[in-house]
């Protein structure tokens, strides 16, 4: 089923979604003291790809210089992205088949707002 999901969540809306957080990657890699929002922003354009079958989870020990980072990232480029997610889960919940993909949507919301301090794990 994860397959399945998968398949249809990247051709529907995870393709653009990876997309959408590589040019961020890629824009904040382009100066040096924005490098770790660009390797955040790449590691989530991976989880954008194929999020069936991973999830997210909080590290404990990110500090307060993740929080500032996560401070600068929603003025510059999280809410963009959240407000993209947002939009695209609710047109995907318009369809019956399209509701798991929605919520999977509204599930990116919180890490695209502040992906400093989070890893993407397996769900095994």
């Amino acid at each position: 089923m994860r397959l399945l999901l998968n398949v249809i969540w990247l051709v529907l809306s995870g393709f653009w979604m990876a997309v959408g957080y590589a040019v961020a990657g890629v824009i904040c890699c382009v100066l040096v003291i924005t490098i770790p929002f660009g390797l955040a922003s790449f590691r989530i354009a991976n989880y954008a790809l194929w999020p069936f079958g991973r999830t997210i989870e909080r590290r404990d020990s990110a500090g307060v210089g993740s929080a500032l980072g996560n401070l600068i990232w929603i003025v510059v480029a999280g809410w963009w992205l959240a407000v993209v997610h947002l939009v695209t889960g609710a047109l995907l919940c318009l369809t019956i088949i399209g509701i798991p993909l929605g919520v999977a949507n509204f599930k990116l919301i919180p890490v695209s707002l502040v992906p400093l301090g989070s890893r993407i794990v397996p769900t095994d």
